[in-house]
């Protein structure tokens, strides 16, 4: 797949992240872990993964971030596809996604879950820090869930308001994993 000029300027405008977002990404994994790393630009990261983990899956829809990558490690498996198209291979137990701008976070989090990836390392929910999504993890309704903050499976997130006397300081520190959610309705 070919890429024009402005789509290589605004890949590399907005999904450049530094080591120490990389790092926080290669403190989640563990040598048995088979890793899916959604939109892997110019295998920075994947490479990195691949010293540490047992297999890497590395999508990149943008062939020209792929073009001059050299040397790849045996483990390391390159593939020029749209993530959003791709059947993923079955072997995933970790799927990573470091993509701030993302609006395809559930579909991505539906195929890696239904795959049996146990879990999904990403800073596309909060886009901030990295967190660790537990794919598997049962989910209350977002109607069950009281006052406090939620992430929703969606990849939204937010804040459900009651009454300002139901609010507690612990309520800062929890985040609840939800499905659907009210901004799932626009989905």
């Amino acid at each position: 797949m070919e890429s024009a000029p402005s789509d290589i300027a605004w890949e590399a405008m907005h999904a450049h992240y530094d080591q120490a977002n990389y790092q926080a990404v290669l403190d989640q994994l563990s040598v048995n872990d088979v890793v899916l790393d959604i939109g892997a630009g110019d295998l920075r990261l994947a490479r990195q993964m691949a010293r540490m983990v047992k297999k890497v899956y590395a999508v990149e829809v943008n062939a020209g971030l792929l073009e001059g990558v050299g040397v790849l490690p045996v483990n390391l498996i390159v593939i020029c596809a749209d993530a959003r198209t791709l059947d993923f291979p079955a072997d995933i137990t970790t799927g990573v996604l470091l993509m701030r701008h993302c609006t395809c976070f559930r579909l991505y989090a539906d195929k890696l879950r239904k795959g049996g990836a146990a879990r999904l390392i990403t800073n596309a929910r909060w886009r901030m820090n990295t967190e660790v999504v537990d794919l598997q993890v049962h989910r209350k309704s977002f109607a069950e869930t009281g006052m406090g903050w939620y992430a929703c499976l969606c990849g939204r997130t937010g804040f459900k308001e009651e009454p300002a006397e139901h609010w507690t300081l612990a309520m800062d520190s929890i985040v609840h994993e939800v499905s659907s959610c009210p901004q799932c309705l626009n989905f």
